[in-house]
């Protein structure tokens, strides 16, 4: 549950300490908008993959289903930037589907909590193969992280790319690579 009082308080020191006028008129209400902006960004703490996972459609499907370039915001853990890209999703149906949405509601729920990019494709594999009993899944993430481009080694614009494989795409060159053909 976020408590936006504490975070109100919170950003009033964060001003002081680098120097602001918390009484400024830019800055009266900026304490207020940052805890509702925190209560939305990190909503994915009070919210569960499964609620969206679990309604399914019976279906006679056992081919690859993929839904990429799901667009994602989330915050760095270590320095509270953030990083963003697109998630790349397969999974291969063991007689049920989820509606597409559904997955991309799935991404949500992880990346709206402070987060590391191999965590957040780890937890994104593991809910979707666990909650729809798929064969196989297939993550794939591509960021920006924010903390690298303005700050520290600065180096704008490089991306990280993570994986996770569960199930059959685990021992199967081929079907990761129709993944990959399939997203590039």
């Amino acid at each position: 549950m976020i408590d936006k009082e504490k975070i109100e308080k919170a950003v009033e020191l964060l001003l002081e300490g680098i120097g602001e006028n918390v009484n400024r008129e830019g800055l009266v209400d900026t304490p207020k908008r940052v805890a509702r902006m925190y209560e939305e960004i990190f909503g994915g703490l009070s919210a569960s993959a499964k609620e969206h996972l679990q309604k399914t459609f019976e279906s006679p499907m056992n081919d690859m289903v993929i839904e990429k370039d799901i667009t994602f915001y989330s915050m760095c853990e270590h320095h509270l930037l953030p990083f963003f890209g697109v998630v790349h999703i397969a999974y291969i149906p063991d007689g049920k589907v989820v509606g597409l949405s559904k997955l991309a509601r799935t991404v949500e729920v992880f990346a709206r909590r402070p987060q590391i990019q191999e965590r957040l494709t780890s937890q994104i594999a593991e809910a979707v193969m666990d909650n729809l009993h798929a064969k196989g899944v297939m993550v794939m993430i591509e960021a920006e992280h924010l903390c690298m481009s303005m700050r520290g080694v600065k180096k704008p614009g490089s991306k990280t790319v993570t994986f996770a494989t569960l199930g059959q795409f685990e021992d199967n060159a081929q079907l990761r690579k129709t993944f990959m053909d399939a997203v590039r």
